[in-house]
């Protein structure tokens, strides 16, 4: 049995979900999303998503982390930041003793949808369908990092020929 806490990185909103399978069966579990206050320095950000993704591995207790891939924007700042919010994230999993993977969105995508362009709609409608989920998370960040988890349950499929 495996437990997969994927996770999408921001610095103003960090989603979480987590999977749980066995063999060819993938469960939704848990999801949410880790927000500190816009008013706090980009430091103390970054110490809350940390402290978030560290309280979610202890109240989870995931055997995997997957997490999206490096993201390059137009902005390099955006890019920054961004990888500095994912550094947190993967530091907390780390720790933890949690082996850490990383997949790029456009994997993520065709994972889910069969579609590495599909857009954000079709990942949570396909989420809907494959996790029986009624209704959606609400949040993009909920519903990215739980394809993040299902990208990873199909991978690791794909490894241990389950």
């Amino acid at each position: 049995m495996y437990r997969i806490l994927g996770v999408d990185p921001g610095s103003n909103c960090t989603g979480y979900g987590l999977v749980t399978g066995n063999g060819d069966s993938v469960s939704y579990v848990s999801s949410g999303t880790i927000a500190p206050s816009r008013s706090q320095s980009r430091y103390e950000r970054l110490r809350e998503i940390y402290a978030g993704i560290e309280r979610v591995i202890r109240e989870l207790e995931p055997t995997h982390f997957a997490i999206e891939d490096v993201f390059y924007s137009k902005n390099p700042r955006s890019t920054l930041v961004l990888g500095e919010a994912r550094g947190a994230a993967i530091l907390a999993a780390t720790l933890a003793g949690i082996p850490v993977f990383e997949y790029s969105a456009r994997e993520v995508k065709q994972s889910v949808t069969g579609n590495g362009a599909a857009d954000k709609s079709q990942v949570s409608y396909m989420l809907a369908k494959l996790l029986g989920l009624s209704p959606t998370p609400k949040r993009m960040d909920e519903t990215d990092a739980i394809a993040i988890a299902i990208c990873h349950a199909f991978k690791r499929r794909d490894w241990e020929g389950a």
